[in-house]
């Protein structure tokens, strides 16, 4: 395989750039929007993926966005080509649609590092919102280190067990009292392939678990039920009011703020439309403080891989509060950005590779 990049250990230059989508007015509004930043070139645009294929051994881009639904050879089967034979920076461009949706989470599941909504090419702030969002993405997978995304891809069709992950614990019998624990995970850019990570090696009796990744609404949806089919634990999107059992997590929807709330000797979920904080709408840190107020020093945080700062302060409310926090190490990290200033916060107890995260929280559990 290839030798990995990260772009930070790169020259500062543009970000060169190569637009893969069967729509010509796609490739030209993609391509606008892309150069309206200074600090990205789009250096060619392809049509299918054949035509991509060749660009990029002329081109030698360093990051490709690549539409999912293509004719000829769909984004999907082709990001999994790349992925095994030049692995590099890859950002989808992906309807906002159930179909869409799934086909996007597949890319996660094969090495993307991220996605993005195709723009509305009739709606002019929709445009402006969406150049933030595309430009920030771009410029946030030039920084991946492609060698995280292809250890990712390269075990994301492989079945997982959850009793050879966490060892002899699993045949323990032990029963955790809803009262005793609560687990909060935060997550980002590489979050959905890192929440896989960790729940696919969770016992079947693990603590509750309240996870917020930085993902739309529809997404969210198709994210938990990947989730629900590959891990051991019932996996669904939070929805307003639900208890939080033992061997359940609860995703929160692309468009609501989730917390846990104290219901006598329960915890429950609890679903608002606040104003987005840190940007973010679900944002880690709501979920985080709410934990920290609630659950206390009965509570583990686990901030994983993402772009910026959301949940830094919360990780460290939750530490103040007397909860055991985690934070995701830099080499196992597809963006160290929010592990990072969770770190610098003081709010990380543990920094820990992503393959050892669930056996560490699964040991904390049961202490």
């Amino acid at each position: 395989m290839p030798s990995a990049r990260c772009r930070s250990e790169l020259p500062v230059s543009k970000i060169r750039v190569l637009v893969v989508d069967d729509s010509a007015l796609m490739r030209k509004l993609l391509t606008e929007l892309l150069n309206s930043d200074p600090e990205i070139e789009v250096v060619g645009t392809a049509m299918d993926a054949y035509v991509a294929r060749e660009k990029i051994k002329k081109l030698k881009p360093d990051v490709l966005t690549l539409d999912v639904e293509m004719p000829k050879m769909d984004g999907v089967t082709f990001l999994g080509n790349l992925m095994r034979l030049r692995p590099m920076p890859v950002v989808m461009v992906s309807t906002l649609t159930v179909k869409g949706a799934d086909l996007t989470m597949r890319a996660l599941d094969l090495g993307a590092v991220d996605f993005v909504s195709k723009p509305k090419v009739d709606v002019a702030h929709t445009l402006e919102d969406c150049a933030v969002e595309i430009t920030t993405k771009v410029k946030t997978a030039a920084k991946a280190c492609v060698n995280t995304l292809a250890c990712v891809a390269s075990r994301a069709d492989q079945p997982h067990r959850a009793v050879e992950t966490t060892g002899a614990a699993a045949s323990s019998g032990i029963n955790y009292r809803t009262t005793d624990r609560v687990i909060a995970i935060g997550a980002s850019t590489g979050g959905t392939e890192a929440i896989k990570e960790v729940l696919i090696r969770m016992r079947p009796d693990c603590p509750g678990i309240a996870i917020t990744q930085h993902i739309p609404p529809v997404f969210s949806r198709s994210f938990a039920e990947r989730m629900n089919q590959c891990s051991p634990l019932a996996v669904c999107e939070a929805r307003d009011g639900q208890q939080i059992l033992p061997g359940h997590a609860f995703i929160a929807p692309g468009d609501r703020h989730l917390e846990v709330v104290r219901d006598g000797a329960r915890y429950r979920c609890r679903l608002h439309d606040g104003e987005a904080v840190n940007r973010h709408k679900p944002s880690v840190d709501v979920l985080f403080d709410s934990v920290a107020r609630n659950v206390g020093n009965n509570a583990i945080g686990v901030i994983l891989t993402g772009m910026g700062r959301d949940g830094a302060l919360g990780l460290r409310r939750m530490r103040d509060a007397g909860a055991t926090t985690v934070a995701q190490d830099e080499q196992s990290s597809v963006v160290w950005g929010m592990p990072h200033a969770a770190i610098e916060e003081g709010g990380a107890d543990t920094i820990l590779p992503l393959q050892t995260i669930a056996a560490k929280v699964t040991t904390l559990a049961r202490a």
